[in-house]
């Protein structure tokens, strides 16, 4: 497969547009089948398998917003910067307490830090 520029790959014509409108189910699910390297399908799969993420819920966004460094908001809000750091590249994922503590930070943020300091 020739290496395209993103210019090329968004100004790019298929080759038969007719082919490919004739494609049907079908011929996708034996192509699937036949190619153990193309996607597997996932029509039929249980959707509590996959992982959902709330769109607004991006660390990074939070703590940009608030105008502080990733160590100054893990030091304030009491979060591993690690933790904070693989959240904000995606590497990890915040799991249900960190969603709502996130939530809570983007709501009331001194709300939180006082919270935190009355506890220390």
């Amino acid at each position: 497969m020739p290496r395209m520029s993103m210019r090329e790959v968004a100004t790019a014509q298929p080759d038969n547009q007719a082919l490919i409108d004739a494609t049907t189910d079908e011929d996708i699910a034996r192509q699937i089948a036949e190619d153990p390297d193309t996607a597997p399908d996932q029509s039929d799969a249980d959707p509590s398998e996959f992982i959902l993420r709330s769109p607004g819920l991006e660390a990074r966004t939070i703590r940009t917003h608030l105008g502080l460094t990733q160590e100054q908001f893990a030091a304030r809000f009491g979060i591993n910067i690690w933790t904070l750091r693989e959240w904000e590249q995606h590497r990890r994922e915040p799991d249900g307490p960190a969603q709502t503590l996130l939530r809570v930070i983007a709501h009331d943020p001194d709300a939180v830090a006082a919270a935190l300091a009355a506890r220390r």
